[in-house]
């Protein structure tokens, strides 16, 4: 069975250099000397990737732009996917405040990972995943919802005790993205196989 590829539509800006810096960079891409490359981060996938720009449209760090296939769009193409550790420092120094948008802007999505994970394994729950939830937290997790789906992050807060979940998913989001081995993704795309030298 195929799998089905994962397009991302919006993507948050973590960093813009020019494409000549770039090239300088010992990168095998052949670009206009009037293009900008954006790395970013993927809205839905947390897919990392490479993006040619005009020199006119160079996005501030933070901002989300529409990547899809749709014209009109304001990149000219998608370079390439990338792996954490092809980000460059200001990049990386984004990297959590764009995590915490997506999580907080898009609560729903990660209130129903909350309200509907399950195992993994036998012995291992997909909420043992995220920092802070231990199997006596599980526990706590799982009676809650069986009581009824949690509202809010401050709804989780409040009948959990847990601290912060919000900053306990943008951890393991981190940690997935940082991590080409990790066994388990719950939130994160695979990576791209690397490039053969």
């Amino acid at each position: 069975m195929q799998r089905q590829k994962r397009y991302e539509d919006y993507g948050y800006v973590l960093d813009v250099f020019p494409a000549s810096q770039y090239a300088r960079a010992g990168q095998k891409f052949i670009h206009d000397r009037n293009e900008y490359i954006v790395q970013l981060l993927g809205e839905d996938f947390f897919t990392l990737l490479e993006v040619a720009v005009n020199e006119r449209f160079k996005p501030k760090h933070g901002t989300r732009i529409y990547i899809g296939r749709d014209v009109p769009r304001e990149i000219l193409r998608i370079v390439r996917r990338i792996d954490f550790s092809d980000l460059t420092e200001t990049a990386v120094s984004n990297i959590e405040p764009a995590v915490h948008r997506i999580i907080e802007e898009n609560p729903k999505r990660f209130l129903d990972f909350i309200n509907n994970s399950g195992l993994l394994t036998p012995r291992l729950h997909a909420l043992e995943l995220v920092p802070g939830i231990g199997k006596k937290m599980l526990q706590k997790f799982l009676q809650e919802r069986d009581l009824a789906s949690f509202q809010s992050f401050e709804d989780v807060k409040n009948r959990t005790g847990h601290p912060n979940p919000v900053e306990a998913i943008c951890k393991r989001i981190i940690q997935e993205l940082k991590n080409r081995e990790e066994k388990y993704r719950v939130f994160v795309r695979e990576p791209a196989p690397r490039e053969q030298v």
